[in-house]
C-alpha cells in the first residue's frame, strides 16, 4: 500500500513542520551524540510466511503438508513465493520456494483473501487451494489475477497453499468474514422486482384465443393469471403463496421442501422471490415461451461501476449514493484544490479540470520547477517525499471530483463539477504568503498573476495548516468569504484542542475526521473551532478484514521507482485532510441545486444551516432538550450529503430516516450483551417495521423502546456449543423509509494473536539529504520491536520501518510491513538535540492498487511504491 509516499500530515504541508520531541536526558556532551529510541507495535493476529527471500529474515519451511505453518483465525498474513531463478537474489532464489501452506481452523463458509502484490509489475502467476484435514482439495482459485478467494465449506481443520506457478511476488492473504450464504439464484435475488410477476413473451406463432371479445395468450400452465399487459405477444402473469404448489405442479418444479438449502431462504418476504425465479427458469424451457423474466422495479438509482468503488467505505458513511439520486454535481460549480497541484495526466483526473488552474509557488526551492516565477502551469512536479513524492493535491481532488462510472479507478463526490488545481506547496510545505495570493484568485481577486480565473470557484478546499494565527490571513479569508466563496479547511493531525491555522479561522469550514466505526480519528485535533466532521481514514482499523486498512482511496501518482517517472495509481491515505474533501465535494453537490433565486446567498445559508444540524448526523452529545449542540470532537455532526443536498434543494423537505448507532458490534472472547440505539433523523412520521438476525447464537430485544420501535435494544450472543473461533452475523432493521445493516463479531476461544510482521529494518533519515543515517535491524518480541539508533549527530530526522520479504533491497514494498513515526501518513520530524525515547509507531502490511486490474502485458506500466533503500552508509 503506497502509504508512505503521501505526507497526509497538515503540518507537513507547510513550513510549519510538527517538531516533535521526545523525553530522555541530555546526550553525551564529550561527542556531541545522542541516541534515539522507541518500540514498533505490530498490529493484533498478523502472521509472516517462515521462509521468505530475505537471508536476514527467521526461517522455518512451510513447504509441505507435514510442514504447514499454524496461523490464528481471524489472519492478515505477508508472504513470499517464487519459481526457480525468478525473483530477486536471495535465500530462495536459486532453488525456488513456489508453495507454501498453513493450517487453520475455519468456520463455515469463510473467505480466504489472496492479494498478489508484484501482480502490476511482473504479472505472476500464484494461484489459491484450500484443503480440508484429510488433504482433499475443497476449492481452489487459478485466474491469473490481482485477486484470489476461496471458501470453506464448513467449520474444520484446513491447510491453505499458496502457490508460485510463473514469477515471484510478495503476497498478503487475510482469512476473513463467512461469505453471505446462497441458494442456487442468489445472483438473481438480490434484484429488485415484484414477488409473483412475472413477464413472458410468446412466440410469434403462438395461437390467440378469444376470451370476452379480448385476445389474450392461455398459458397451458395453471395457477398463472394474466392480471395486466392484455395485448400483443408480451403478458404479465402473476401467482401468489396460496397457489404456488399448483403453479409448481404444473410446472414440474420441486416444492421448497425437497432442498431447504438450494430452495428456502431464511427471511419470509424472500421466499415469494425465490420462488418466483423458480418458475420463471421453468417457464424459460417451455415450448412455446420466447423469454420470461421477472417485472423489475426501477428506481432512480445510481451505482458508479469504477473498479475501486465498493473499497470507498467513506461514501456510504456520508449517505453520498442516496445524494447522487437527486445531483451529481454540476460543472457549472468550481471547487479550487489549494494544495501541492495535480496529476493532469490521471485517468481519473484528466477531463476533471477547469482550464485556469495556476501555480503560485514562489520559490524554486520550494515548487522544483526550475524557476522563481508564477505561472499557470499547476503540474505537480513532486516534493521529495522520501520514498516518492506526496502528490497529495491529487488525492484531494479525486476525492472531491474524480472521474466517476467510467468503469475504472475511484469515484468522486461531486463527479460533474470542476476541479480548479491551484499549487501553493511544494518541497517542504509551503508559504502563507503563496497560499493568499492562490485564495484571492480562486475568488477573482486582485492577486500577483495579474489574472482571474474565467469562472471563479465556488467553494475552496485547503488540507493545509499550521499553528500560529495570522492576521494578514485572517483579512484574506474574510475578503474571499464576502465574495460568496466557501472555504474548507482540514482540523489538523496533531490530536490536540491547539487551533490550526486556516481551519481556524472566523468563516472557515473547520473539519476533523472520523473512522469508518464514526468516532474521533486517533490523529484528528479537536476543540472548539470544529465545525463538522467527515470520514479522513484509519489505518488501525479494519472493519472489514480485507488487509487494506481503512484508509481513503484515491487517485494519487508514484514516483519512487528508479528513474523517477511518475505512475498513476491510487492510494489510500488517513488524515483530515482526507476529510476536508468530503466536505468540499458536498457543498459542491449542494451549490449544483441551490435556488438561485434564494434570498441568502449560499455561504451564509451554508454556515447558518450547519450550525442547526441539519446538514448532519449527529454523532456527539445533545443538548437538555435533545437538540443537536457543538462539540469539541465532531462540530455540529458527521456531514450527511444526503439531508445536505435535499436541505439545499428545499429545506422545508429533510426526509426522516433510521438511523442505528452503533453500525458495527464486536463481543470479542468475553462480552455477552451490548446495547443498539434506534433513532430517526428528524421529527417526521417514521416507524420501526421489523428486526431481524441472521445467526442463532444471536438475539435482539427491546430495552427502553417507543411505541414507533425507537429506543435502544440489547443484544446478547449464546457460546454454549459452539467451537472455538471467531462468528459473524448481521442484524437488520427496517423502518417505512430506510434498511440499516449491523455487523456483529463473536469469538469463542481465545483468538487475538500478538502479531508477527516479520523481520524489521529501522532506518533513520536525514531530513537535510533524505538519505538513510543509519539503520539497525529487529526481530519481533511479543508483538513489539524495540530498536535504538546511537550516536545520532544532531539534526532533523525521520524513522521509517519495514520488511523487505522480496530482498530487493527496499523496505515496505506492496505485500512487505512498513511504518514510520507517528505514521506512514504523518511522517513527523524528530530534532535531535539529546537523548530521545518513546518514539514509537505501529507497523503493518501494506498493499497499493494499481490503475486497473486488467493489464495488458505489453503496456503496462504501472509500479508498486519503494520507500527507502535498505543501506546503512551515513
Amino acid at each position: 500500500m503506497k502509504k508512505c509516499s503521501l505526507w497526509i500530515c497538515i503540518s507537513m504541508a507547510l513550513l510549519l513542520l510538527s517538531y516533535l520531541f521526545g523525553c530522555g536526558g541530555s546526550g553525551d556532551n564529550t561527542t556531541g551524540t545522542y541516541s534515539v529510541s522507541g518500540t514498533i507495535l505490530a498490529s493484533d493476529n498478523s502472521v509472516t510466511d517462515s521462509d521468505v527471500n530475505d537471508p536476514l529474515a527467521a526461517y522455518a519451511s512451510n513447504d509441505t503438508f507435514s510442514e504447514a505453518q499454524a496461523i490464528p483465525n481471524p489472519a492478515i498474513l505477508g508472504g513470499y513465493v517464487n519459481v526457480r531463478e525468478e525473483g530477486e537474489a536471495g535465500r530462495s532464489y536459486l532453488s525456488g520456494d513456489p508453495q507454501d501452506f498453513f493450517s487453520v481452523t475455519l468456520t463455515a463458509d469463510q473467505t480466504i483473501t489472496l492479494y498478489i502484490a508484484d501482480f502490476a509489475d511482473s504479472l505472476p502467476d500464484i494461484d489459491l487451494y484450500l484443503y480440508d484435514e484429510d488433504e482433499r482439495m475443497v476449492d481452489s482459485s487459478t485466474a491469473n489475477d490481482a485477486i484470489e478467494t476461496v471458501n470453506a465449506p464448513e467449520a474444520g481443520n484446513y491447510t491453505i497453499e499458496v502457490k508460485a506457478v510463473r514469477g515471484a511476488s510478495n503476497y498478503i492473504f487475510t482469512v476473513g468474514q463467512p461469505a453471505t450464504f446462497s441458494t442456487v439464484l442468489d445472483p438473481r435475488l438480490d434484484d429488485e422486482f415484484e414477488p409473483g410477476h412475472i413477464i413472458v413473451a410468446f412466440d410469434k406463432d403462438t395461437k390467440v384465443n378469444q376470451q370476452q371479445g379480448k385476445s389474450v395468450y392461455q398459458t397451458p400452465f395453471p395457477g398463472l393469471t394474466n392480471t395486466s399487459m392484455k395485448h400483443g405477444s408480451t403478458r404479465l402473469y402473476q401467482f401468489g403463496l396460496e397457489n404456488r404448489q399448483q403453479v409448481f405442479q404444473a410446472l414440474k418444479i420441486a416444492p421448497p421442501e425437497t432442498n431447504r438449502a438450494l430452495y428456502q431462504t431464511s427471511h419470509a418476504d424472500q421466499q415469494l422471490k425465490l420462488d418466483t425465479l423458480r418458475v420463471i427458469d421453468a417457464l424459460n424451457r417451455a415450448p412455446g415461451i420466447r423469454y420470461a423474466e421477472p417485472n423489475y422495479i426501477r428506481r432512480p438509482l445510481f451505482v458508479p461501476d469504477d473498479i475501486y468503488y465498493s473499497k470507498q467505505w467513506h461514501y456510504p458513511l456520508v449517505n453520498l449514493p442516496q445524494a447522487w439520486d437527486i445531483t451529481q454535481g454540476s460543472s457549472d460549480v468550481i471547487v479550487a484544490v489549494i494544495d501541492t497541484g495535480i496529476l493532469s495526466a490521471h485517468p481519473d483526473i484528466k477531463g476533471q479540470l477547469s482550464p485556469d488552474g495556476y501555480d503560485f509557488i514562489s520559490l524554486e526551492s520550494i515548487s522544483q520547477d526550475g524557476d522563481d516565477a508564477i505561472d499557470d502551469d499547476p503540474e505537480d512536479v513532486g516534493d521529495r517525499t522520501p520514498g516518492g513524492s506526496s502528490f497529495h493535491g491529487t488525492h484531494v481532488s479525486g476525492t472531491i471530483a474524480a472521474a466517476t462510472d467510467n468503469a475504472i479507478g475511484v469515484a468522486g463526490i461531486a463527479f460533474q463539477s470542476k476541479i480548479m488545481p491551484l499549487r501553493a506547496l511544494g518541497v517542504g510545505g509551503g508559504l502563507s504568503s503563496d497560499i493568499m495570493e492562490a485564495m484571492l484568485y480562486a475568488a477573482g481577486l486582485d492577486n500577483d498573476s495579474g489574472t482571474t480565473p474565467s469562472k471563479p470557484a465556488d467553494i475552496i478546499n485547503m488540507s493545509l495548516g499550521g499553528g500560529s494565527f495570522s492576521r494578514a490571513e485572517q483579512d484574506v479569508v474574510a475578503q474571499v468569504r464576502s465574495s460568496g466563496v466557501v472555504i474548507v479547511a482540514a482540523a489538523g493531525n496533531e490530536n490536540s484542542s491547539a487551533p490550526s491555522y486556516p481551519a481556524a479561522y472566523d468563516g472557515v469550514v473547520s473539519v476533523s475526521a472520523v473512522g469508518p466505526e464514526k468516532e474521533l480519528a486517533p490523529y484528528s485535533s479537536y476543540g472548539a473551532t470544529i465545525d463538522v466532521a467527515a470520514p479522513g481514514g484509519d489505518f488501525s482499523k479494519d472493519i472489514n478484514n480485507d488487509g487494506y486498512g481503512d484508509g481513503v482511496l484515491s487517485t494519487s501518482g508514484d514516483d519512487s521507482s528508479s528513474g523517477g517517472a511518475i505512475q498513476n495509481v491510487y492510494s489510500y491515505a488517513q488524515g483530515t485532510s482526507m476529510a476536508a474533501p468530503h466536505v468540499a465535494g458536498i457543498v459542491a453537490l449542494m451549490k449544483s441545486v441551490y435556488p438561485e433565486d434564494s434570498v441568502k446567498n449560499f455561504d451564509t445559508f451554508l454556515l447558518d444551516t450547519l450550525t442547526t444540524g441539519v446538514l448532519t448526523e449527529d454523532i456527539g452529545e445533545n443538548g437538555p432538550d435533545g437538540e443537536t449542540i457543538r462539540n469539541n470532537s465532531f462540530g455540529y455532526g458527521l456531514i450527511d450529503a444526503y439531508k445536505a443536498v435535499l436541505a439545499a434543494t428545499d429545506p422545508t423537505q429533510i426526509p426522516s430516516f433510521l438511523i442505528v448507532n452503533p453500525l458495527s458490534l464486536n463481543f470479542g472472547n468475553s462480552a455477552e450483551e451490548l446495547l443498539l440505539t434506534a433513532d430517526k433523523s428528524n421529527n417526521n412520521n417514521l416507524t420501526v417495521q421489523s428486526i431481524s438476525a441472521n445467526a442463532e447464537w444471536l438475539t435482539v430485544t427491546a430495552d427502553v423502546v417507543d411505541e414507533d420501535g425507537f429506543g435502544t435494544y440489547r443484544v446478547t450472543v449464546d457460546r454454549d456449543g459452539l467451537p472455538d473461533g471467531p462468528y459473524y452475523a448481521t442484524i437488520t432493521f427496517e423502518s417505512s423509509e430506510n434498511d440499516v445493516e449491523i455487523s456483529v463479531t463473536m469469538y469463542t476461544g481465545f483468538v487475538t494473536v500478538t502479531g508477527d510482521t516479520g523481520f524489521h529494518y529501522v532506518l533513520l533519515v536525514d531530513l537535510d539529504t533524505f538519505l538513510v543515517y543509519d539503520q539497525v535491524e529487529v526481530f519481533t518480541t511479543n508483538g513489539s520491536y524495540a530498536y535504538k539508533f546511537t550516536s545520532v549527530e544532531e539534526g532533523d530526522y525521520l524513522v521509517y520501518a519495514g520488511t523487505d520479504s522480496d530482498n530487493d533491497f527496499f523496505i515496505g514494498d506492496a505485500g512487505e510491513s512498513s511504518g514510520a513515526y507517528i505514521s506512514l501518513d504523518q511522517p513527523t520530524i524528530i530534532r535531535v538535540n539529546k537523548n530521545l525515547g518513546s518514539i514509537d509507531f505501529n507497523t503493518s502490511f501494506n498493499i497499493d492498487l494499481p490503475t486497473d486490474l486488467s493489464i495488458d502485458t505489453s503496456t503496462h506500466t504501472v509500479k508498486y511504491p519503494r520507500i527507502l533503500k535498505r543501506l546503512g552508509t551515513k
